[in-house]
């Protein structure tokens, strides 16, 4: 098996908020929409974040259509945590979990979209170990 490509696709009342959000705060840019869709980019990140609005009769399975996106959390690794968490703050973004230092070396913090997403940056202070 090749793969080409990769997405993840969520599910939201108000795609254009979500993609504002993204887009403004960060980086992303709009590769294609339609009504009820959008598929967001960046080059430095290898797969897409798309938005579908609830209810959306296209999506399938039938059974998620009316589910929100929740319980998951989109993760971005970054290079600069502490400028990262000084910039978003400057740009007035609600901070949902504040900058925090796990013991095994996460240093993270969280935001939420206006539709519930939870968007966390994360820098690896320390390289993960794996246990064999």
């Amino acid at each position: 098996m090749q793969i080409t490509g990769a997405a993840i696709s969520l599910n939201v009342d108000d795609v254009a908020t979500s993609a504002a959000f993204l887009k403004q705060h960060f980086g992303f840019r709009e590769e294609m929409a339609a009504d009820g869709f959008v598929s967001l980019a960046r080059d430095d990140l290898g797969f897409n974040v798309i938005f579908l609005r609830t209810g959306l009769a296209s999506l399938k399975p039938d059974s998620l259509r009316d589910q929100p996106a929740a319980g998951l959390i989109l993760a971005f690794v970054v290079a600069d945590i502490d400028g990262e968490y000084t910039r978003v703050q400057r740009e007035g973004v609600e901070i949902t979990t504040p900058i925090e230092t796990e013991p095994w070396g996460e240093r993270y913090f969280q935001v939420t979209d206006p539709n519930g997403v939870v968007v966390q940056l994360v820098q690896w202070m320390t390289q993960p170990t794996t246990q064999e």
